[in-house]
């Protein structure tokens, strides 16, 4: 209970910071998500992939 006073009083309380976000900076970070987010997007398609390219591999050398 203590935390959500706190977490409110502190919400209430709080005062602008009046910083400034350049172009820069912003395309920086969305290139920064972005990257992130896609290099977990291919980690996840090269696990599930080279299981997959393994078992063509196998079902066309029986033929």
């Amino acid at each position: 209970m203590r935390f959500i006073l706190l977490l409110f009083l502190f919400l209430i309380l709080a005062e602008p910071a009046m910083a400034y976000v350049g172009p820069g900076l912003g395309a920086g970070a969305v290139a920064a998500v972005l990257g992130v987010l896609l290099g977990l997007l291919m980690l996840v398609v090269g696990i599930v992939w080279y299981p997959i390219k393994q078992l063509i591999r196998r079902i066309r050398s029986k033929k």
